[in-house]
């Protein structure tokens, strides 16, 4: 370049020559990340093709297959074993389950999943997690309680689905408390608390009478796990000064059942200034079949907002004959309250 100094024509080739090899140092990453890749997934192809048919003779009882997965290379064991823990997400027989669990106690993996469990590896940490709660190991639950404190959310989650898939009374204290701890994945914890069905219903019961401030929550918990016995109290949380609160407890009445008094409370409620309250309550009123007015209120609401329409029209369609005339009353209309009773009739046009 003329007028150029010798100076910056030398740190311009300097600067070329260190871009140049950059970019050849990050293609061959690149090329190096995609063909470790490839490599292993080949190799756990592998692997998976060789032993995949030992492992089903193995869980039909063939005990000749057993000892030769025992006597496989200890390289291959944690392989063997993925392939016999992940179909017990999807297959849970405890016939299965209890076969499955001898063998892996046969390929000595039980002390890995226990080195793992104290892996500073996360993801070590969460697999071992999930592979003793499918298996149903209880003496793990509390290394799985123990977990929920984790500072990884992945190893969280895999605490509570380990928990769920135990099933272990002992835990169930700490599954209910741990109900409001929002560092826990919420869909994971309710899954972790309909696990156990309605026997922590007694315990959410308790603990809602000295933890008022978390009562829409344990209104969302009883919806899962809760039976008629939860009846009086959530139709106390109906009357709360919390909209959230009373919505949480109609839509777990639409759970359990009303009765004639929370159906009164729920007719009532219709009439609240707050949306999704009576959302909720209208859909607390579906099945009920029982004296009063319940399905000409419902029809009052369905030119409501439409979540509370919709609702209103799915209790009025599960009322018998009550709801099919509020439905009919305004199913000639050609707007979208109309269109909403025309689409509710079409299951009782088919009966006919």
């Amino acid at each position: 370049m003329p007028g150029s100094s010798p100076d910056f024509e030398a740190v311009a080739r300097l600067l070329l020559w260190v871009s140049v090899r950059l970019a050849l140092a990050m293609l061959a990453l690149v090329v190096i990340e995609r063909a470790v890749y490839v490599l292993a997934r080949v190799r756990r192809e592998y692997v998976d093709g060789r032993y995949r048919p030992l492992v089903q003779s193995a869980l039909m009882g063939d005990a000749a297959a057993v000892e030769r997965l025992v006597a496989v290379p200890s390289r291959h064991r944690l392989a063997v074993a993925r392939l016999l823990i992940e179909p017990l997400v999807d297959d849970r027989g405890p016939a299965r389950i209890a076969r499955t669990r001898a063998i892996v106690g046969d390929l000595s993996v039980i002390p890995i999943a226990d080195r793992y469990l104290l892996s500073w590896l996360w993801w070590r940490r969460a697999v071992a997690l999930r592979s003793m709660g499918v298996l149903q190991m209880r003496d793990y639950t509390a290394a799985a309680i123990a977990a929920l404190d984790d500072p990884h959310p992945d190893v969280r989650a895999a605490a509570l689905d380990a928990l769920t898939y135990l099933r272990d009374p002992t835990s169930l204290p700490a599954v209910v408390v741990r109900l409001h701890d929002a560092s826990l994945h919420p869909a994971r914890r309710l899954a972790a608390l309909a696990a156990f069905g309605p026997e922590c219903e007694d315990f959410l019961l308790e603990l809602s009478q000295v933890d008022a401030a978390h009562l829409a929550n344990y209104a969302k918990a009883l919806a899962i796990c809760g039976t008629r016995r939860s009846r009086p109290v959530l139709g106390q949380w109906t009357r709360d000064a919390r909209h959230e609160v009373r919505a949480a407890a109609f839509d777990a009445l639409a759970h359990v059942g009303v009765d004639a008094e929370t159906a009164g409370l729920a007719v009532e409620a219709l009439e609240s200034a707050n949306d999704t309250v009576r959302a909720m309550a209208a859909s607390a009123l579906r099945g009920w079949m029982g004296s009063g007015d319940a399905a000409v209120r419902l029809g009052q609401h369905l030119d409501d907002v439409w979540p509370v329409a919709v609702r209103a029209a799915q209790s009025l369609r599960s009322m018998g004959h009550a709801g099919e005339f509020e439905l009919q009353a305004r199913s000639s209309r050609s707007d979208l309250t109309g269109r909403l009773a025309r689409q509710m009739l079409l299951p009782v046009i088919a009966r006919c």
